[in-house]
């Protein structure tokens, strides 16, 4: 089982395979503001979001029938930056098949 997982309705990614996936891949800059209504529907621990680290990116994948892709990884680092006035964190999304190699449970497995 997983170190760390994200888990939304039915799905669930293990955040530890996505990490080393997304080594592969270039961090790009993304706008969070879009994603602050999440926060209602999101866990966030306000502790532990005033210490982590805004530098790390985030970790996107892409779903089925979206036009926007998904955050798996960083929930705390986008609530941290909104409550500071930072609109922008460092973002890596992940394709399809890195999506797929991360997901758990989800999507017809």
């Amino acid at each position: 089982m997983a170190d760390e997982m994200f888990v939304l309705l039915g799905w669930a990614w293990d955040i530890d395979t996505a990490t080393r996936l997304a080594a592969r891949h270039q961090s790009q800059r993304a706008d969070i503001r879009p994603l602050a209504w999440a926060r209602a529907v999101i866990r966030i621990n306000p502790d532990h979001a005033a210490t982590v680290d805004l530098a790390r990116p985030l970790l996107t994948v892409p779903i089925p029938d979206a036009d926007t892709p998904l955050v798996i990884d960083g929930w705390h680092r986008i609530h941290r930056a909104l409550t500071t006035g930072i609109h922008r964190l460092p973002a890596i999304h992940l394709d399809a098949d890195d999506e797929r190699a991360c997901r758990i449970r989800g999507g017809g497995l």
